[in-house]
């Protein structure tokens, strides 16, 4: 396993693909994704353990779209019981995955602790519809939402490519958190380009839908259009990481990048 180094536009590319791909296998790949959010919806409603089940689940869950995303290059149409194979195999990467969810959960609770914590559970309250009017108007809460932001960035960058880490390299899981922090790090230009292309896509969609529905004198149908939108852009999202991954490692020695699988050259 040898770290690659990418270019800036790299991060536009990694975009470009997981739209390719989700353009040659739309169906698959919408159905994995609301597989994905019924089966979240099922575990949070669980009483008392369904959030931290949750949590625990979602590097399986991104692992699960990488590796549908790598049988879709490979011709394969993706199906559901992709989700179950980050924990097929052999015992030691299966309790890896295990080890990696269980540190993400409680990595996640600690930093929704000290969020609610620094904000005077502003944004709880908020979440809960307590007071909804006057905390929206409240200044401090764009500093509480971007505090928040600022605390996720480093979570999502140490579990980023972890468990394909840990699934594809054999790593441990303490091992997978830091070489992708490594990674993230060393391509930051890359990935602060993937972030910048993903916002300016949702503005510009926001902007544009906001201007055609006010055009025809129907803003009340923007929220309905908002829906498949997100849907889309959530499963092209899934489908990106993938290509993150893989153009940030080189498995083996002469390693074939994946544009060049999604191209056919």
């Amino acid at each position: 396993m040898q770290l690659r180094l990418v270019p800036a536009r790299q991060g536009v590319t990694w975009v470009r693909q997981g739209l390719q791909v989700f353009l040659r296998f739309p169906l698959p790949f919408t159905t994995l994704f609301l597989v994905f959010l019924f089966g979240a919806f099922i575990v949070a409603i669980l009483p008392f353990v369904g959030v931290l089940a949750l949590l625990i689940l979602l590097p399986g869950v991104t692992l699960s779209f990488m590796i549908a995303t790598r049988q879709s290059l490979a011709g394969r149409v993706p199906m559901p019981s992709v989700f179950a194979d980050p924990f097929r195999g052999q015992s030691e990467r299966t309790l890896g995955m295990v080890k990696l969810g269980v540190g993400y959960a409680l990595a996640s609770l600690g930093m929704m602790m000290l969020a609610d914590w620094l904000d005077g559970g502003r944004f709880e309250a908020l979440a809960r519809g307590e007071a909804a009017a006057e905390l929206m108007n409240d200044p401090q809460m764009l500093v509480s939402v971007a505090m928040r932001l600022t605390l996720t960035l480093p979570l999502s960058l140490l579990f980023w490519h972890a468990p394909a880490l840990v699934h594809w390299c054999g790593v441990t899981a303490l091992k997978a958190v830091f070489f992708s922090l490594v990674a993230c790090w060393r391509n930051r230009a890359a990935f602060t380009m993937y972030g910048i292309v993903w916002a300016a896509a949702m503005l510009l969609f926001g902007l544009v839908t906001t201007a055609l529905f006010a055009l025809i004198g129907l803003p009340q149908l923007i929220g309905l259009a908002a829906l498949p939108a997100a849907l889309l852009f959530s499963t092209v999202f899934y489908i990106s990481l993938y290509f993150t991954f893989a153009d940030c490692f080189e498995l083996e020695p002469g390693d074939t990048p994946p544009s060049a699988l999604l191209t056919g050259h």
